[in-house]
Order: C-alpha cells, then sequence, then structure tokens
C-alpha cells in the first residue's frame, strides 16, 4: 500500500491506496486531521494507520521547507525527519516535499473541469509554469519544463519582501513595518491573517467605520475564525471596509503571482492552488486580479499571453504526493 499526506499548517490530509493487479490505484481510506489537535506528526499517524498495515512507499508534502529531507514546519512546532520515519514505517522507499512541490506535481493530474481559467487573452505554450498558492501562509512553487517532462521546483518565495505598487499599499508597508519591524514579506499580506491585517490597516487609516460584525482583534472568544468574517463580509459586499479589504488582498496577490511568472518565465501558465482563492472566487474572477498580474510595464505583452487557472481540487498537493514515485521515481 501507498500512503501519501498533505501536511499543513492548518489541516493534515492522509491517504492509504491499495494498487489492483492492472495498476490502478484505490483508496483504501482517507482522513482529515486539525493539524494543532496534535503535537506531533506521529500522533497522527498512529490515529490514522491501521494496525499491521504493510507499506511500499509513502510520501508527504509538508508546509516548510525541505532540507536534506528534514523539515521544521513553518506554522506548527513539528520537525519531520525522512530517516526517522523510515524506522517508524518500515520502508525505505520515502519521500518529504515542499507542501507546494507537491502541490505542482498534482497540478499535472487534473482534469480541465478542475481548473478555472482567469486571463481571457490566453494563448497555451509549452514551458515553464508557476505555481502560488495562499492559504495559512503563502506557497510558491515552479515546474521547470526541461523538454520532456516537467521537474518540480520547491521555494520559500512566499517570504520575500514586500513590494508597494500604489500609493495606498505605501501606506500599507509602512503600517505593516510597525508590527513586522524587522521583515514584511507577501505572506503577511496574502494569507489567512492577512485579512485581518489589511482590515486594520484600513480602520487605522479612516477608509470607513468599522464593522460591527467584525470582532477586535484580541477578542474573538469562541474560537471564531476573524479572518473569514472579513473576507465573507467583503465577498458579499456587506461591509464597506471588508470589501476594501478583499479587493486589497486580491490585487496585491495578483501582483506576486506576475511577479513569480517573471521570475520563472512561466510560459506554460500560472496554476492557483491554496484554500483562499476558491472561497473568493467572485474577487478573483473579477478582473482585479488580472489586472494587477499584467502591471509589469514593458512585459505587459507577455503577461498577457500566459494562462491563469485557479484550481478548484483541494486534493491537489495530496495528488501530487500518491503519483511521486509512479512518475519520478526516486528523483
Amino acid at each position: 500500500m501507498i500512503l501519501a499526506g498533505d501536511i499543513g499548517g492548518t489541516k493534515t490530509v492522509l491517504s492509504l491506496l491499495g494498487k489492483e493487479p492492472g495498476g490502478a490505484q484505490t483508496c483504501v481510506q482517507e482522513q482529515s486531521f486539525a493539524s494543532r489537535d496534535f503535537d506531533t506528526f506521529d500522533d497522527i499517524l498512529a490515529v490514522f494507520l491501521p494496525v499491521g498495515a504493510k507499506l511500499s512507499s509513502a510520501c508527504f508534502g509538508v508546509a516548510g521547507p525541505v532540507v536534506n529531507q528534514r523539515c521544521q514546519t513553518t506554522n506548527l512546532p513539528w520537525l519531520l525527519d525522512a530517516a526517522e520515519l523510515q524506522q517508524r514505517l518500515g520502508i525505505t522507499r520515502i519521500k518529504l516535499l515542499n507542501d507546494l512541490e507537491a502541490m505542482a506535481l498534482g497540478m499535472l493530474f487534473l482534469p480541465e473541469q478542475d481548473l478555472l481559467e482567469l486571463n481571457p487573452g490566453a494563448q497555451p505554450q509549452i514551458g515553464n509554469i508557476a505555481v502560488i498558492a495562499a492559504g495559512t501562509g503563502l506557497g510558491e512553487a515552479i515546474l521547470h519544463w526541461n523538454g520532456n517532462h516537467y521537474h518540480a521546483i520547491a521555494t520559500e518565495g512566499g517570504h520575500c519582501d514586500f513590494a508597494p505598487q500604489t500609493g495606498q499599499q505605501d501606506l500599507l508597508l509602512a503600517y505593516l513595518r510597525t508590527i513586522y519591524a524587522e521583515h514584511v514579506s507577501y505572506e503577511r499580506i496574502i494569507s489567512g491573517n492577512g485579512f485581518s491585517h489589511l482590515y486594520d490597516f484600513l480602520c487605522d487609516y479612516d477608509f470607513a467605520a468599522a464593522c460591527p460584525a467584525v470582532p477586535a482583534a484580541d477578542d474573538c472568544s469562541g474560537g471564531c475564525d476573524r479572518n473569514a468574517i472579513i473576507s465573507r463580509l467583503g465577498i458579499n459586499g456587506e461591509d464597506p471596509l471588508c470589501s476594501e479589504a478583499v479587493r486589497l488582498f486580491v490585487e496585491i496577490y495578483g501582483a506576486e503571482a506576475g511577479n513569480l511568472a517573471l521570475k520563472s518565465l512561466a510560459v506554460g501558465g500560472v496554476f492557483i492552488g491554496g484554500g483562499i482563492a476558491a472561497k473568493i472566487l467572485p474577487a478573483m474572477q473579477n478582473g482585479n486580479f488580472i489586472r494587477a498580474f499584467k502591471a509589469k510595464g514593458r512585459f505587459l505583452p507577455v503577461l498577457d499571453k500566459m494562462p491563469v487557472k485557479l484550481s478548484l481540487n483541494p486534493r491537489t498537493p495530496l495528488l501530487g504526493a500518491i503519483h511521486y514515485f509512479d512518475s519520478y521515481g526516486e528523483e
């Protein structure tokens, strides 16, 4: 059997698969866990794996930098080590991938109906593909085309410096520097917590009156999700402050997607994953994202033709982990 996992800061999804005589994979069991409810990843394995399960391989996409097959997760206090997992699981074929590396691979296995094109001027080509995904954090990866097949390249590009593009964004950077004095990255904005940062910034600069339905940053009792409240009210147009926070989020998301497309020369297009984009779909489709994506001066003609596809399939990183050994061997 094959064990595959998508290990994120918010949730961890594990899947156990078997193979039929013809080679087709069948799901034996699949389960989602709240990551923060467990002290270690090993604790989740103990709950998930059936007694006596015999594994042939395991591959996990992990939200954090994977160096020498070890990963200290970025938004969890977990340390994953492939060598230790080999002993724990009793197998030799095991691979840790950065979660965006796994997502990038998974994008290659999605049917067209799971992808939504955002660029009306897209002209499909074969070449490098950029992958960007906002969720608990901001992940970025590249699918390098070597002339024969794609090879996924992990990055930590979401932690690069935020670069304002408008006067309003200049003020936003100054505001965020009062919170993160040493470094303001794109992840501070284009992630779940980014909605709160944007909302609070707009409140401080008197864009509009504070929304009574949004709890104060230090008063979210009962486990409420302040970011989800802001994004929901903004998408539905129920509050001007929340609507502006969503608009600004999408504008900055589009600009950074364009940055990644230029850095990777992604003539093959850009894939957008992560949990947030699908939840704010109307804002992603209304033109603000793609306008910011293309606003690169002399390189507008290049970006104007790039496909920009939004994944509607939340299992994309898991698909990458499932197919890793079959498709990429021991690379």
